[in-house]
């Protein structure tokens, strides 16, 4: 089982990108839950979700302590929150930021692990006209990790956003490109 922390902020689309990697999981013949982390939060406040895909039926519903993958929507959290913390050795962290690998692994604080970094505000802004990097990230998310089809992930889109699916695929398909891995 992969177990998947994603942060952001209230109305960035957090708990819509679980969902919709949990939605592309299972249409792709495996198992899969998302379920968010918030309390009263106003819009703009540090919120989490939660995603598991696995190849076998997924028991647990506890929260997600040590994920296997951390996706940070927000190029700002690493500031004030710490994004990697109990992600497992050999996990990956991934995120929104138009710094260098240099600048990103001092940014978390002296990070080791794998990283994935795509510029999702200016994907999100030049091919959706908004920086909302939910579905931008998604892309960078796929790119990382190939644990969900692209094609999967698209249909996920169509079917969530309808006719404002056509640039948030562009955007997605954008991040899946851009996103540089680096260890």
């Amino acid at each position: 089982m992969i177990e998947i922390r994603l942060h952001g902020r209230g109305g960035q689309g957090g708990v819509t990108s679980a969902e919709l990697i949990a939605i592309a999981a299972i249409n792709q013949g495996k198992y899969a839950q998302a379920f968010p982390s918030f309390g009263p939060e106003r819009r703009g406040a540090p919120v989490q979700a939660f995603a598991r895909i696995s190849d076998s039926r997924i028991r647990t519903r506890e929260k997600i302590y040590h994920p296997d993958v951390v996706l940070v929507l927000d190029a700002s959290l690493p500031k004030i929150v710490n994004v990697t913390a109990g992600l497992k050795d050999g996990g990956i962290a991934i995120l929104n930021s138009s710094h260098s690998e240099g600048e990103v692994r001092k940014m978390l604080g002296g990070y080791k692990g794998r990283l994935a970094i795509v510029d999702a505000n200016k994907i999100a802004l030049e091919e959706i006209g908004v920086p909302i990097t939910n579905t931008t990230m998604l892309g960078a998310f796929i790119a990382a990790t190939g644990l969900v089809d692209p094609a999967y992930m698209e249909a996920a889109l169509k079917e969530r956003f309808g006719k404002l699916a056509e640039k948030n695929i562009k955007a997605f398909q954008r991040a899946i490109k851009e996103t540089k891995i680096y260890g």
